[in-house]
């Protein structure tokens, strides 16, 4: 049975969004107020901003009891999500982007599978059937690309890595945690495949997506990253193939 007490924490990484904070942020509560079941909080997870975008998280804090701000020092998306769902204590983590990016509608969707037990995690998903999304022929082309490259190294189900939209057991993504290495864009990619690794369900929902042309992502750098990314995890995995053959002959 669905348990309606428990609690749903939110994590928003933001580095240098002041412009479309506060609007998010409200766009964010009033969907939750309105549309979701189940408890929640939402904590901004500043990236060592430079604009205003701390000064403006710490006002939302103080306005409404469900916002909290998780500041950190140095960049990074996964450093961010890291330092965040460590600290929570909700029963379910999840994070999405800031520029809301994926429909709201889709949130409820993302979480019910965990909350019931369905899964104990979950992800959106730009490319999974009845996905609907806009974007640039360039970013759409490179995203295909990158999943593919996944496919060919680990012959993962999930489909899209990458989306900004996704949720996990708080139990189970902390262990995760503990041994993912990538602090910044790879994050993403490394926890799935950590997580399948393990066999531990990954639920994808399809969504609509709208592409934000303010993005702060540098294209050239996250592919490269990611590659690097792939390349290590699957040495990794490899060696630890090896060690269990190892020590089953034993």
């Amino acid at each position: 049975m669905p348990d309606k007490d428990a609690l749903v924490e939110i994590v928003i990484p933001v580095y240098n969004e002041e412009v479309i904070l506060e609007k998010s942020v409200n766009t964010l509560r009033d969907y939750l107020s309105q549309h979701f079941p189940y408890r929640w909080r939402i904590t901004i997870a500043n990236n060592a901003s430079k604009d205003r975008t701390l000064e403006i998280a710490r006002r939302l804090e103080a306005t409404y009891p469900d916002v909290h701000v998780c500041h950190l020092d140095q960049k990074g998306r996964g450093r961010a999500l890291r330092t965040a769902w460590s600290q929570s204590d909700a029963d379910v983590v999840s994070y999405m982007d800031v520029d809301l990016s994926t429909n709201l509608q889709s949130f409820l969707p993302l979480i019910a599978p965990i909350i019931t037990r369905h899964s104990d995690m979950a992800i959106g998903s730009r490319l999974a059937k009845g996905a609907r999304v806009t974007r640039q022929w360039k970013r759409e082309s490179i995203s295909r690309i990158y999943n593919l490259i996944l496919k060919l190294f680990f012959w993962n189900n999930f489909t899209d890595a990458q989306c900004g939209f996704k949720a996990g057991r708080t139990s189970i993504v902390k262990k995760l945690l503990t041994q993912i290495e990538n602090q910044e864009w790879f994050f993403d990619s490394e926890m799935l495949l950590l997580a399948e690794e393990k066999g531990i369900r990954i639920y994808e929902v399809p969504v609509d997506w709208i592409e934000d042309l303010d993005t702060r992502v540098n294209i050239s750098k996250t592919a490269s990253e990611d590659l690097k990314g792939c390349m290590r995890v699957w040495k990794q995995r490899r060696e630890r193939r090896l060690h269990e053959k190892k020590y089953a002959k034993v």
